[in-house]
């Protein structure tokens, strides 16, 4: 993965009552990359069928920690629901590291998940399976149509906050209560 900052990179992007895709329908999904050709994030606000313990079995991989191997895997998105997404606080390079912001990383290296079985992980992290695109200027079309708020992403909302109280948080943060916003699908 590159290194590069971006203009929407760790922003969150909050779902508008209106968005009805299912995949995105009160969704919070987090800016990892943006540029001309596109934008790439991960939402971190729906939960997977998977725990972390589950996943690292599969790969192969013990841990002895309950809190981690129950540890909720994230739906990260619909592209690459195959492929995991670490995100993570700590500066460590893995084999592959994207740097979001100053102390927010993304790592899609096996090397992060077999330092987090044995301990030697971040001291934050959310692994997500698969990742949510858009091609260039889809994500500038979604914001022109008023599908997504925006808002700047911080670590106790991505780290702390439960899953179901990450929307209604996400736009607390920004003024705005999700529940008090008109869904206009369907109106004239």
């Amino acid at each position: 993965m590159q290194d590069v900052a971006t203009p929407l990179a760790n922003q969150l992007l909050i779902a508008s009552p209106a968005l009805s895709d299912p995949h995105f329908a009160r969704a919070v999904a987090l800016i990892c990359q943006h540029d001309d050709e596109g934008a790439m994030g991960v939402v971190v606000n729906r939960p997977s069928e998977y725990t972390l313990g589950e996943v690292l079995r599969q790969m192969n991989l013990a841990s002895h920690d309950p809190r981690l191997d129950d540890q909720v895997v994230l739906a990260g998105g619909p592209v690459h629901p195959e492929r995991g997404f670490v995100l993570h606080d700590s500066g460590h390079t893995w084999e592959s590291t994207l740097e979001v912001a100053s102390g927010l990383y993304l790592t899609t290296s096996r090397d992060i998940l077999e330092a987090m079985a044995v301990g030697e992980g971040p001291a934050h992290a959310v692994v997500a399976l698969g990742c949510a695109g858009w091609g260039a200027g889809q994500l500038e079309y979604e914001l022109g149509e008023n599908s997504w708020l925006t808002a700047p992403a911080d670590a106790e909302l991505l780290f702390t906050v439960p899953l179901e109280q990450r929307w209604q948080t996400a736009g607390q943060r920004i003024g705005v209560d999700m529940t008090r916003l008109t869904d206009y699908s369907g109106h004239a």
